[in-house]
């Protein structure tokens, strides 16, 4: 069996030619969504940096004792913020579920354990303001956040050891070692002590916790390889886990379904919150 090539592996861009089309339909229907949103509340600060913000966008009927959707945002730690993504909140707010949707600050001006810090200081200033837990989902990058969320000693931060309600990951990255040599990390300056110790894979959920891992039919083998890792590898620890493989989708187009509150994915989020 022939080693895989990593760099062609991990370049979405390359493998999705028409990537700039669908991220600007993301940039187009955020837009459109935060002004079809009045009850929106914009801009909320859960740190002291200028991109540590998150947007609110509340149900219209909401669902008691709900917890609360934090989407988390891609583009490999280095890219993109929270207006790129509001959209992410309508499928759910259909079924009466509060979304969240963050920025946080980007590589190479900052590490990836920062932002993993990031993280976990807008889940604690949403439950501080809420009561409510939380259920992260994120894609790519933000996968990789959300299960860093989901793996979190939280009663070690003296907050509640059941904080994260459930996770969904979206195309994440759980294993970085096969970043370190690609040029990827030019921008995040992993080493491979560092990689191993940020990647959530090797972490321990709390037992029981459910976490569904989403990918693209249509990803590289090692997308498919690192959601079906943390699926195997987490199951074995005690979560409650399952993959969701969408026929037909790439890395770019496997988030769209999120905005829509008849897919099968919306249902897994809305089933994860109940």
């Amino acid at each position: 069996m022939t080693s895989p090539d990593l760099e062609t592996e991990y370049n979405n861009r390359a493998r999705v030619p028409d990537h700039p089309v669908v991220m600007q339909g993301w940039a187009r229907d955020a837009a459109a969504y935060r002004d079809a949103s009045p009850a929106a509340v914009l801009d909320q600060s859960y740190g002291a940096g200028e991109r540590h913000r998150y947007d609110l966008f509340p149900a219209a009927s909401p669902r008691a004792g709900a917890p609360i959707l934090l989407f988390i945002h891609g583009g490999y730690w280095q890219a993109l913020d929270k207006s790129w993504f509001s959209h992410m909140a309508r499928g759910a707010n259909d079924h009466g579920l509060d979304v969240a949707v963050m920025s946080y600050d980007l590589c190479p001006a900052v590490t990836i354990a920062e932002i993993v810090a990031q993280a976990i200081a807008c889940a604690r200033a949403l439950h501080a303001r809420t009561g409510r837990r939380i259920l992260p989902f994120g894609h790519s990058a933000g996968g990789h956040l959300a299960a860093c969320l989901a793996a979190t000693d939280w009663a070690g931060l003296g907050e509640p050891a059941d904080l994260i309600a459930a996770a969904l990951p979206i195309s994440g990255l759980f294993h970085l070692a096969p970043l370190v040599p690609t040029s990827i990390n030019k921008a995040l300056g992993l080493d491979a002590a560092e990689a191993a110790r940020l990647s959530p894979l090797t972490w321990t959920p709390p037992r029981g916790l459910r976490v569904t891992a989403v990918v693209g039919g249509n990803e590289a083998p090692e997308y498919l390889r690192q959601s079906r890792g943390l699926v195997e590898c987490w199951g074995v620890l005690g979560a409650r886990t399952r993959m969701i493989e969408v026929p037909g989708a790439n890395h770019f187009t496997v988030v769209l379904p999120f905005a829509d509150p008849a897919s099968e994915l919306t249902g897994e989020l809305v089933s994860l919150a109940t």
